[in-house]
């Protein structure tokens, strides 16, 4: 069953919110849509069940905590049947944040979360450019997030 057949107006209301502000309380998201709280609990234990929702995050202000340093990491490998392998040993690195398989001249972009410059070239140094079958990596810091904002779900009229 496809994901639109899944789910309706509702519920993608319900996601909209609740990807704005996870904290909201569903008694609050209940009056905002005039349902019963009953009824956002039981919307959103469908949308877990059916794997739309995948679990609850904290945003977190890296930078406050010490970490200064957001980079990006293109990553070419020796072959791309390799990416698997590469891909679990990469999920072993705390510092990598994400990764995704990619099209065009990387196999691998993943994003990277350090304290600074000498903490980033540790990481990439000794633990990323070991993994085997990784061929090299060109490294992009970040200067400053202009964007970083929930998908607009909420199909207009």
């Amino acid at each position: 069953m496809s994901k639109d057949k899944e789910i309706d107006d509702l519920d993608r209301k319900i996601l909209s919110i609740l990807m704005r502000n996870s904290k909201k309380p569903f008694t609050e998201i209940a009056k905002e849509l005039y349902v019963s709280g009953g009824t956002i609990h039981v919307r959103m234990k469908k949308l877990e069940d059916a794997g739309i929702v995948q679990g609850y995050n904290l945003n977190v202000n890296y930078e406050k905590l010490g970490y200064d340093i957001v980079s990006f990491l293109g990553i070419y490998l020796d072959k791309s049947s390799l990416y698997y392998d590469v891909a679990r040993e990469l999920a072993k690195i705390p510092e990598v944040v994400g990764a995704h398989y990619t099209t065009g001249v990387y196999s691998i972009f993943a994003k990277i979360i350090c304290r600074d410059t000498t903490h980033l070239r540790d990481v990439l140094h000794d633990k990323i450019q070991p993994i085997k079958g990784i061929q090299r990596t060109e490294t992009f810091i970040s200067l400053e997030e202009s964007i970083d904002r929930p998908l607009d779900i909420l199909e207009e009229d």
